[in-house]
């Protein structure tokens, strides 16, 4: 695969090992050719399933925001709605239903904002943003069993306040607030 744009070339993968498979971890060492010729024996790649987030606004207008711990980082986070895609799962139909299960508010009218890389120099999912507009609340939570988790209603002004404070520090969860704000300049 060539950009015609700059020239750049794709490498080409020589030999693939999995070294961890497990279900919420895949791990692989490849054997890699860059163009130049180089041979890289130890690029390694974590494999994960696409994921969805979405920026959810109520029928009154409120933004639905969690929060919850995350384990990595060693801090509660403040997040949009997310989840992963389940195998066979559309992006759109995974998305409503993590928001059902997260949050209890269903419905409204659904349109995607952009489908990104989380870290395209060493995973190789995807993340597919969604913007949900006019959801309600028709159920309870139905979380998983690794979840626990704060549910908020904030105005669109808190939620920017939030995201300009650097409240938000997943990269997946910042990038569709911007373009959400962007798209939709608020009262302030």
């Amino acid at each position: 695969m060539t950009n015609e744009k700059n020239g750049i070339k794709a490498w080409r993968t020589l030999s693939s090992e999995y070294i961890v498979r497990r279900p919420w971890l895949t791990a692989r060492r490849d054997s890699v050719e860059l163009p130049n010729g180089n041979v890289y024996d130890e690029y390694y790649v974590l494999e994960y399933p696409d994921w969805v987030n979405m920026v959810s606004i109520t029928d009154d207008g409120q933004m639905i925001i969690e929060r919850q711990w995350r384990q990595a980082i060693g801090e509660i986070s403040s997040e949009i709605p997310a989840g992963v895609i389940e195998k066979g799962e559309q992006p759109l139909a995974a998305a409503q239903r993590e928001l059902a299960e997260e949050t209890g508010f269903t419905g409204g009218v659904w349109t995607e904002l952009m489908t990104i890389a989380p870290n395209s120099s060493t995973m190789n999912n995807r993340c597919h943003c969604f913007l949900a507009e006019g959801v309600t609340k028709t159920e309870g939570q139905h979380l998983d069993a690794t979840e626990d988790l704060e549910v908020l209603l904030k105005s669109k002004k808190e939620v920017f306040d939030m995201l300009m404070q650097g409240e938000f520090h997943q990269a997946m969860m910042v990038a569709p607030l911007y373009k959400y704000f962007l798209m939709n300049v608020i009262e302030r």
